[in-house]
């Protein structure tokens, strides 16, 4: 069998379930460390519940990815996952599912390896949203589990200071409100408002235009150079004034006529 036939034949079983995201729907990435509990609290040993160090591993992940030859407008991180908002005409690799969540997922994981010196692996998924209401509230969504989950592991870890186990930390907040965990850090001199905003509702990576001063050899005079750079943003709004952020960015690189 010549080359080029059998070339055909077996190309067949690789791409037969190839799809690509339709013409104007929005696409947003979710990526997830897997086994991070193991890496960053044994092997690691990142402070608990949250890490200077690792955020600004997930963060220098995060710019990678917008660097890395898909267009995105918006990268999101908290704990560790990074969703990316796709600028809504990205056409990289004719929006082919399979192409963008394993190029993906291996560029984040080895990006956070590398930087880590050791082994971190991610997975990834892909979100298809049809219309910027569902956008604004993935994100929502993210920022939301974010300051909840930060409330709930701050409770944890300051249990597990204070000598309860792994179990006995775990069923003293099961089942707690909003209110009850706030109090329970507040009996320990915690006043949860207090904690650094990036832990409660995530961090936010996106573009903006800078001035810089420049040289222009040719005429031996400064000139003023405008640039693209990415922003990372620790002060994310939340609820209603984050819908309206993630609104605006849309709205700023949106040319189309929807």
């Amino acid at each position: 069998m010549k080359f080029d036939d059998l070339d055909l034949k077996m190309r067949v079983f690789e791409t037969s379930r190839d799809r690509s995201v339709l013409p104007d729907m929005y696409m947003v990435a979710r990526i997830d460390g897997r086994s991070f509990t193991k890496l960053t609290k044994e092997t690691h040993a990142f402070k608990a519940p949250f890490d200077e160090r690792f955020r600004d591993l997930m963060v220098e992940t995060v710019k990678h990815l917008m660097n890395c030859g898909f267009n995105v407008i918006y990268g999101y991180t908290q704990s560790d996952e990074i969703s990316l908002l796709f600028h809504f005409e990205e056409r990289a690799f004719s929006r082919k599912t399979r192409k963008i969540i394993s190029i993906l997922a291996g560029e984040t994981s080895a990006k956070f390896s590398s930087l880590l010196g050791d082994v971190g692996a991610f997975d990834c998924r892909l979100s298809e949203l049809p219309n910027k209401q569902l956008v604004e509230d993935y994100f929502r969504w993210r920022n939301e589990d974010a300051h909840r989950n930060a409330l709930s592991a701050h409770c944890y870890w300051r249990l597990r200071e204070d000598n309860y186990s792994f179990g006995e930390a775990t069923k003293r907040i099961e089942g707690l409100s909003t209110s009850e965990k706030n109090e329970l850090l507040f009996q320990y001199g915690i006043n949860f408002n207090e904690i650094p905003n990036w832990q409660k509702r995530g961090i936010g990576i996106y573009w903006k235009e800078v001035t810089k001063e420049g040289f222009n050899p040719k005429t031996q005079e400064k000139v003023s150079v405008n640039r693209r750079e990415l922003f990372v943003d620790f002060e994310l709004p939340m609820r209603d004034h984050y819908n309206q952020f993630v609104s605006g960015l849309i709205d700023k690189y949106d040319t189309t006529d929807k």
